[in-house]
């Protein structure tokens, strides 16, 4: 017959070890006080401890196997606090008897407290500090800068143990860069294009204090966030802002101006200039030919002077009074003047032609013939007066 059939007697086994006690026909569950007794026994003889007879156990000996489990119990709450996991983007410093031990990466790891102690912190993560002052420019202005920093832990052995308050540290070496930067810096630059100048310059500053520090702290980006003045004096600022911007707009038009004049007064004086070469090509050209005609000239004139020289004083009366239309000449030893109406003389010749603007104009033998008759009556008067003043003597 199975143990747990009904009708079985007192004799009957039952893994609880309660079937001598119970009633026949009464199998009811379990009695839980005697299974933790019996584990409690267990345990007890593990460590030692000595079992009680099958009627029942002393208190000493109830006693003595509770300390061994409660002992096991604090043994594995111990080592479930001792282990700890490590995030892909975390990293933990151990430190033992305060001194570092080790740095771990991702995984599951132990240590031992309170011998060890642990300091666990993402070292990716970008984390922003704030900072707002007002300060003072080179140009002795005051001026208000709101940046914001982006850093990470890059050394956490450094951020744990080389600095008491890194962040502390963090704050107050950016109002010493920044306080330099702009120190440095005028005040129209900071209000506008120096702006992404201030913040790189800040940036290059700030990690270089951290790293003299050893804080372990990498800035990964400054933003600049607003430049402006102080707020009692932004109604006079905002005026400088618009007579800036005039100045600029007047200057933008006088480049304009500037863009197209210089053009055309570049193409007048290239066109001067080639009206000059071209001049100069022409006087040069003109001297060249006189020089050589009169080259050709004292050639004749070695051979034969006087003609040659009354040749040329002909035609060089020719050009002077073929430009007027009346000659006076003074006589020679006289006191008479002689007038030759040239115009009328014009006018009479049969032969004369008209130019285009309709002015009379000598042929070449007229106005040989004309300088010829002058000649004559120059020598008439000249040798009347002669003898005329012979007979007076």
């Amino acid at each position: 017959m199975a143990w747990n059939e009904p009708g079985g007697n007192g004799n009957d086994k039952d893994p609880w070890g309660s079937g001598g006690n119970r009633g026949n026909n009464n199998q009811g569950p379990p009695d839980l006080d005697e299974a933790f007794r019996k584990l409690n026994e267990k345990i007890g003889s593990l460590f030692g401890g000595k079992g009680g007879g099958k009627g029942g156990r002393s208190s000493g000996s109830a006693a003595g196997g509770i300390f061994p489990l409660a002992f096991v119990l604090l043994a594995i709450l111990y080592i479930w606090n001792a282990a700890f996991t490590v995030d892909e983007k975390e990293q933990v410093v151990i430190l033992r008897f305060g001194e570092y031990k080790e740095t771990v990466g991702p995984g599951l790891h132990f240590y031992f407290p309170p011998i060890d102690s642990k300091y666990q912190e993402n070292v990716t993560e970008l984390r922003t500090y704030n900072v707002r002052q007002k300060m003072l420019t080179e140009d002795e202005n005051i001026v208000e800068v709101s940046l914001s920093v982006q850093y990470n832990i890059s050394n956490l052995k450094n951020y744990v143990l080389k600095i008491a308050d890194p962040i502390s540290t963090l704050e107050q070496a950016t109002q010493s860069a920044l306080r330099h930067v702009v120190g440095t810096s005028k005040m129209h630059s900071v209000l506008t294009e120096g702006r992404s100048i201030i913040a790189a310059d800040v940036a290059e500053r700030l990690q270089a204090y951290l790293n003299d520090y050893n804080s372990g702290l990498y800035i990964s980006k400054i933003n600049v966030e607003s430049t402006q003045p102080p707020r009692e004096v932004q109604a006079a600022f905002d005026d400088v802002i618009r007579a800036r911007e005039d100045r600029e707009r007047v200057q933008n038009k006088a480049i304009a101006y500037r863009n197209a004049i210089i053009p055309q007064a570049k193409g007048k004086s290239k066109r001067i200039t080639e009206e000059a070469q071209a001049y100069k090509a022409e006087i040069t050209a003109k001297a060249n030919g006189e020089t050589a005609r009169f080259k050709q000239v004292l050639v004749e004139y070695k051979k034969a002077p006087e003609i040659t020289r009354s040749r040329m004083y002909i035609e060089t009366i020719q050009d002077v009074l073929g430009e007027t239309n009346k000659v006076i000449v003074d006589v020679e030893g006289g006191n008479n003047l002689m007038y030759l109406p040239l115009d009328k003389l014009m006018g009479a010749s049969s032969k004369a032609t008209t130019t285009l603007t309709g002015q009379p104009v000598l042929t070449q033998q007229e106005m040989d013939a004309i300088a010829d008759k002058v000649a004559g009556q120059l020598r008439k008067r000249t040798s009347s007066n002669r003898t005329g003043g012979r007979v007076a003597r």
